[in-house]
């Protein structure tokens, strides 16, 4: 399963966020939108981002200073946008770490035809490097999940197996502790090689996986349920 890929509008102006957000969807994208730094930092670590289209004036942090601090902490490709159209805040902006700049007004049709260069630009970068990732091994409670080997393994030594869907979902939770997820944000997080197969089936592997982390799957103290909202996993995480 191809899952469109997902844009991050954030802008102070909430017209221009929901004009931005109903074109990209119109052709297929899916958005999300953000008003400040602190609303985008959120949306940010609750689901996969491809893109952020990412305006220079905006209140509290500005763009700049949240361009710089995106470009040091991951690689997902980021789309100025702003009024001021001197070429000195271009290249300050390219500078900060910035994949393209679009002054303001502009069309519909040239931001979609910038968004889809930007990501054929950069997924191919990304295929034709290695992958820089370190393997991880998050321990919790009993269990440590590794991520190089993709295995489950309890401190007395014993291995649990875990499907594809089960490692991925076990993954999204253990690097968000603490933090409430609901069935689009697991998916969101889950997707890829195992997508097709995790689709509407995010508690079917919650209660698989409680069968095996828990003493008793029927009154669970790792992952919990929070009605209304979703799934927590409530232990302290350990990285190493």
């Amino acid at each position: 399963m191809i899952t469109a890929p997902h844009i991050l509008i954030v802008d102070d102006h909430h017209e221009i966020r929901d004009l931005v957000s109903r074109a990209l969807i119109k052709v297929g994208f899916r958005a999300s939108t953000a008003s400040d730094g602190k609303s985008m930092r959120k949306v940010l670590a609750d689901s996969r981002v491809d893109m952020v289209l990412l305006d220079l004036m905006l209140p509290g942090e500005d763009g700049l200073s949240l361009c710089r601090s995106l470009r040091a902490e991951t690689n997902i490709p980021i789309i100025m946008i702003t009024a001021k159209g001197e070429e000195i805040d271009r290249v300050i902006g390219l500078e900060m770490g910035a994949d393209d700049y679009l002054p303001k007004p502009f069309g519909s049709r040239e931001l979609i035809a910038r968004i889809r260069a930007v990501l054929r630009r950069t997924q191919s970068e990304e295929r034709s490097q290695p992958s820089a990732d370190r393997p991880k091994n998050y321990r919790f409670d009993r269990w440590t999940l590794s991520t190089g080997a993709r295995e489950l393994l309890r401190d007395d030594g014993l291995v649990i197996p875990l499907s594809t869907g089960e490692f991925e979902l076990l993954l999204a939770l253990v690097e968000r502790p603490h933090r409430v997820l609901n069935r689009d944000q697991l998916l969101d997080l889950t997707r890829g090689q195992a997508a097709a197969a995790f689709d509407r089936s995010v508690d079917t592997k919650i209660s698989r996986l409680r069968k095996k982390l828990e003493g008793d799957a029927s009154d669970p103290k790792i992952i919990k349920t929070v009605w209304g909202g979703g799934y927590v996993f409530a232990v302290e995480v350990v990285i190493e």
